[in-house]
């Protein structure tokens, strides 16, 4: 499922969704957040982290400038539902271009996902991508070809896990 379309859904979503993520992580049994480089250079870089039975795997190219720090945060709620991922840089913006992105959860669907031109950071709000500039599937969020504008500075995807019925 992706972001509600229109201009009040869109605001809704931008408002509910972080603090969904935020009380999962904080709810969540287990969770991890690691710190990796996103390098520049137009070769494809990968990063991924597991969690029990889920993944996540953010694979990128960008260009421009020097190495920045990003990190990425996953968990498991607490009932074993949900699982989360979410990619960013904590400075809020990026500087480099992005040629292509991509996330990509395992062992899971995905319920939200979010790409942002910019994450919040120093009294700044987060700024979303445009609807046009990105994709959902199931397991994966992203870049669409000819449409993105080259700018990813945080990427949220909230993804049901199977349940096993009685």
């Amino acid at each position: 499922m992706a972001a509600p379309s229109g201009r009040s859904g869109r605001w809704l979503w931008a408002v509910l969704v972080p603090a969904a993520v935020l009380c999962l992580a904080r709810a969540a049994e287990e969770a991890s957040t690691d710190d990796f480089d996103v390098r520049p250079g137009g070769e494809v870089h990968s990063f991924s982290r597991s969690l029990g039975d889920y993944t996540c795997t953010f694979t990128y190219s960008a260009q421009g400038g020097t190495n920045e720090q990003w990190q990425m945060n996953i968990g498991v709620s607490e009932d074993n539902l949900l699982f989360s991922c979410s990619v960013w840089r904590p400075q809020g913006k990026s500087y480099l271009f992005f040629t292509q992105f991509k996330a990509e959860v395992k062992g899971a669907k995905i319920e939200y996902a979010m790409a942002y031109s910019q994450a919040a950071a120093g009294g700044q709000s987060d700024i979303p991508l445009k609807q046009e500039e990105f994709e959902i599937t199931e397991t994966t969020v992203s870049h669409r070809e000819g449409k993105f504008r080259f700018e990813l500075s945080k990427l949220m995807i909230v993804a049901k896990t199977p349940r096993d019925e009685l």
